[in-house]
């Protein structure tokens, strides 16, 4: 016999929906500021440049997006095919096993990476104007707490 699911109180459903509504008005923010950008990004596309963008010592393979991205091989392959097109990134063959692929990113990658993270930056900085610098770094740490918490249960 299973036991019964804690209920979810008012308050944390409201604040649960505060956080959706923050996460929509981050990214709302953030596709203003890029709206300067010659191309333009889905939230999906601009996670595979980040991804990218952090494996600096070894591209990384179609399956390791995919499992970073928690999505299915076939779905990295529409995202890649789609930045490979507009010429953010490149498939490259691995000098140590030429059955597989590797994603890096172009010199234009680069600079839209780039341009991304600027973009962010503009967005936070937009939405957390209105508060002081004490509320700022409270709210750092209650976010530092819950993105690196103990994760979710397996």
């Amino acid at each position: 016999m299973s036991s019964p699911e804690p209920s979810v109180g008012v308050n944390e459903a409201n604040v649960a929906e505060q956080l959706v509504r923050l996460t929509r008005r981050m990214q709302r923010a953030q596709k203003r500021h890029m709206a300067h950008l010659d191309v333009p990004f889905t939230p999906a596309q601009s996670r595979v440049l980040r991804i990218v963008g952090h494996c600096r010592d070894t591209p990384p393979r179609m399956a390791d997006l995919a499992e970073r991205l928690e999505v299915v091989p076939r779905a990295v392959t529409t995202l890649v095919d789609a930045l490979e097109a507009n010429g953010t990134v490149r498939r490259v063959p691995d000098p140590t096993n030429r059955r597989v692929v590797r994603i890096e990113l172009t010199d234009t990658g680069r600079s839209a990476l780039r341009a991304l993270r600027g973009a962010r930056r503009a967005a936070a900085e937009e939405i957390l104007a209105p508060l002081t610098v004490a509320q700022r770094e409270v709210l750092g740490g209650l976010l530092a707490t819950l993105v690196d918490g103990p994760g979710e249960p397996h």
